[in-house]
């Protein structure tokens, strides 16, 4: 009998709309505790309070000898630079054209929309709180040019945005659970990687780059919370967005 309660259409619709609350709801708690954090942060880089932290992280990067010089082989700081390029507004743009000229070839329109939204979204978002804070750069010598204010770090915020939604679209087609941990674990990976890289370059605070990564990965569950909430409510085809 409790086979066949299981497997009636009722107990099934039932189990969706459970699920599909507790994911929504799931999603919800995580933004607001990440926006906190970036509140957090914000607020206490504003009242100085995050100097000592960020300084002392900075110099770990740092020969002890002559603080304007990054630790490591020159090696090292060709392979950083190519790390941070990673994250860099014009290599994410193109790597958001290919993928969106494919998955519009594939004829997955709502896929494409949501990487637009959310990669242009987020690029505006990172321009004008940059603009707001005008955060000076860290007073180092560093191993590239830069144009815009610090906080919070573009690069981390940009790749977060980028990486995790190309990192949730591209597990919809993983054929097993490893391969979508796998999928979603590169974005997570290739994410730090372009933060940790702009604190070696010297170019960025720590509490920068936290800002970044926090903000960045806020509004990339955002922009997949509000394409789940249209595919439950059908306001577009339930196979045209990642699950």
């Amino acid at each position: 009998m409790l086979d066949r309660l299981v497997q009636s259409p009722a107990y099934r619709r039932l189990h969706g709309f459970v699920a599909g609350e507790a994911r929504l709801l799931a999603s919800i708690a995580i933004v607001s505790g990440l926006i906190l954090a970036f509140l957090q942060i914000a607020d206490e880089m504003i009242e100085g309070e995050m100097e000592a932290f960020d300084q002392a992280i900075l110099m770990l990067f740092r020969d002890p000898a002559n603080l304007e010089t990054t630790i490591g082989p020159v090696w090292l700081h060709e392979m950083v630079r190519d790390i941070t390029a990673l994250g860099s507004f014009s290599l994410l743009g193109l790597i958001v054209v290919g993928v969106c000229i494919y998955l519009l070839l594939a004829r997955m329109r709502a896929e494409a929309l949501l990487v637009v939204t959310s990669v242009v979204g987020g690029t505006i978002l990172s321009t004008l709180l940059k603009m707001g804070y005008n955060r000076p750069r860290p007073d180092l010598t560093t191993m590239s040019e830069q144009f815009t204010a610090s906080f919070p770090s573009g690069h981390a915020m940009l790749s977060a945005v980028t990486f995790l939604t190309l990192g949730a679209v591209l597990s919809r087609f993983a054929p097993t659970r490893p391969l979508r941990f796998f999928t979603i674990g590169m974005a997570v990976l290739l994410t730090l990687m372009v933060g940790l890289s702009r604190l070696y370059m010297g170019v960025h605070y720590p509490s920068d780059v936290l800002a970044g990564w926090c903000l960045g990965a806020a509004w990339a569950l955002i922009c997949s919370t509000v394409a789940m909430y249209l595919q439950r409510t059908g306001t577009v085809r339930k196979d045209a967005l990642p699950e």
